[in-house]
């Protein structure tokens, strides 16, 4: 393949996985969320209550832009600060019910959606999509 070939099937590619989250983020459109508030729900919702400090590490984040980040989502309902269970200096930030409720509203939108449209390809298709996700995961986790 070719320098240009390559750069336009890269351009062609980011283009496709961008649209790809899109249209899942549009399956749950009713919680408007920024992508670092999601970030921080996602993280919550898989690994359990975490520190600001440990939040902003897990998304390569200032702790200042975590902090703002988790005080629009305590204003909205969705998180609550809650005492370390064993350092007494640190606080640990964890969902709300409501949270959790609309994490997993959004999460179950989107996962219908996504499970609708790769019902609409062939086995042939699906197993390449597939085997696709397993290589950029892989490229993600480089």
């Amino acid at each position: 393949m070719s320098r240009k070939n390559l750069e336009t099937s890269i351009v062609d590619f980011m283009q496709a996985i961008g649209l790809l989250v899109r249209r899942a983020r549009a399956a749950a459109a009713s919680q408007e969320l920024s992508w670092s508030e999601t970030a921080v729900m996602w993280r919550l919702a898989t690994d359990g209550p975490s520190t600001t400090a440990e939040l902003a590490r897990g998304e390569g984040m200032k702790p200042q832009s975590m902090g703002a980040t988790i005080a629009v989502l305590e204003e909205m309902g969705m998180v609550e600060r809650k005492p370390h269970p064993t350092d007494g200096r640190q606080v640990n930030i964890e969902l709300t019910l409501k949270g959790a409720a609309v994490w997993k509203t959004a999460s179950d939108a989107k996962r219908t959606w996504l499970t609708q449209a790769i019902g609409k390809l062939d086995k042939r298709e699906q197993a390449a999509l597939f085997a696709a996700g397993e290589l950029i995961k892989r490229l993600a986790e480089k």
